[in-house]
């Protein structure tokens, strides 16, 4: 990706080839499972046509989304995918799944005959894709509700699916409850693949991925594995220009609350990206940031629309108005960024906001 010598405004670049490089790699780790892709929340915040359609060329063929508009959204822009709704039927009536050809993840006995009897009505036969709740006390029957059905209910469960609560912790007992439940429900379903882990679960091990797997923050370049070496080739890169810098000539402050303390000689820059464009206010004064192979500090409070760097370690002739500043990449990720401020990665990809200019790369962005 490149450098600009002068920058105009905020921009996020995407690089498509990166997820598909993450997805290809994933497919080959589980085969002959196969990789789904979960695009929920507009493919993490990225952008769900632009990451959709490049996976769908990849030879991806099946997605996830949580949302039922999230699913005829998709829908629209692949006719040939087949595309599971995670919330079930809670937010629509199975009328709505059937119009637009979208599978729900049924989360009761009650709504999978719900879906039965409207396929019935309208003379089809869409298989169902059913929830069992393994242990994280969400969305889905337990293995007693699922022991209630009857046997032709049963029959038309194609796909029985669950998630584990704590698969970014490999040694954590609940895994193996979780993947031992799974496998006893499995036998009342002659019919059914089955489906346990997503991104972090992957890296558990074959045992882990039954028939499909469901990857979703290790496509756009997350860490599955904490506390290791990221497999994931990155995805995101935010760079902004300098506003400003000043040059402090006398004891003060910056930002509000006047947290963090200046003395003479100090060179402070400002940079138009604050909590409003999605970058966290609890990141003041832990975060970092690039200035070419520079490292330097976020400091003060990150207000709605900008922060503050101090640059006072860097030559001046470095850093004037326009200079880009590397705000997330390969060197200070998502997952680094969370962590200053206290949250996980996959909120800061979510809340990226919509004032970036958005550059895609090695695929169409239309």
């Amino acid at each position: 990706m490149r450098e600009d010598a002068r920058l105009a405004k905020p921009r996020l670049e995407i690089d498509l080839e990166a997820i598909v490089a993450n997805w290809r790699s994933l497919a080959r780790m589980v085969a002959p499972a196969e990789c789904a892709a979960v695009v929920k929340a507009d493919a993490y915040g990225l952008g769900l046509a632009p990451v959709a359609r490049a996976l769908a060329r990849a030879g991806c063929r099946t997605f996830f989304v949580a949302r039922p508009e999230e699913g005829a959204e998709l829908r629209a822009l692949l006719p040939a995918v087949r595309i599971l709704v995670l919330d079930g039927l809670a937010l629509r009536p199975p009328a709505f799944f059937l119009e637009a050809r979208l599978a729900p993840v049924l989360g009761s006995a009650a709504e999978l005959r719900a879906w039965r009897a409207a396929c019935r009505a309208a003379e089809t036969a869409e298989e169902a894709a059913l929830l069992l709740d393994t242990g994280l006390t969400r969305l889905g029957s337990d293995a007693a509700e699922l022991a209630e059905l009857g046997a032709a209910e049963r029959a038309c469960v194609g796909l029985l699916a669950s998630h584990l609560a704590c698969a970014d912790e490999p040694e954590h007992p609940l895994n193996r409850r979780q993947r031992a439940r799974l496998v006893a429900a499995r036998a009342l379903f002659p019919r059914a693949r089955a489906s346990l882990a997503a991104s972090s679960g992957i890296f558990l091990g074959p045992a882990y991925h039954f028939d499909l797997v469901r990857p979703g923050a290790a496509l756009f370049g997350l860490n599955p594995t904490p506390g290791r070496p990221n497999p994931m080739r990155p995805v995101v890169r935010l760079i902004a220009p300098v506003l400003r810098v000043h040059e402090v000539r006398e004891a003060g402050s910056v930002g509000y609350g006047a947290e963090f303390p200046t003395r003479p000689g100090m060179r402070i820059a400002v940079v138009p990206v604050g909590y409003a464009d999605g970058y966290p206010r609890a990141a003041g004064g832990r975060a970092k940031a690039r200035i070419r192979q520079d490292e330097v500090p976020v400091v003060g409070r990150v207000s709605m629309d900008l922060l503050t760097l101090d640059v006072s370690g860097i030559a001046a002739s470095a850093v004037a108005p326009g200079t880009p500043v590397e705000l997330l990449g390969p060197a200070f990720d998502a997952d680094a960024l969370a962590a200053a401020a206290g949250t996980i990665g996959y909120e800061i990809l979510t809340r990226l906001g919509r004032r970036f200019e958005r550059c895609y790369r090695g695929g169409e962005a239309h």
